[in-house]
């Protein structure tokens, strides 16, 4: 990420100049990378993904069974559902 400079012109004003940066780091994309770095999330490993996918199997069969024996109705509203954490 290469340092953005700018020089004051003469007879220019601050607002002017700062203008003109930050045009200038817009246009660099410097500003658009950094806010990407900021909020980088760790990729998952692939234990946890295996885990996660039995996990969902699990529950999808389990689903699937309550309904076929009767004791799940078969349209559930998911809005009001409550979530567990």
């Amino acid at each position: 990420m290469p340092a953005i400079r700018v020089q004051r012109n003469e007879n220019e004003s601050n607002e002017s100049l700062t203008r003109r940066f930050v045009r200038k780091v817009q246009a660099s994309g410097n500003l658009t990378l950094v806010k990407k770095k900021q909020h980088r999330e760790r990729p998952v490993s692939k234990r946890l993904q295996r885990r996660s996918a039995i996990l969902r199997s699990k529950s999808r069969d389990k689903r699937e069974h309550l309904r076929k024996i009767g004791k799940l109705d078969e349209i559930q509203d998911r809005s009001k559902r409550k979530f567990r954490r």
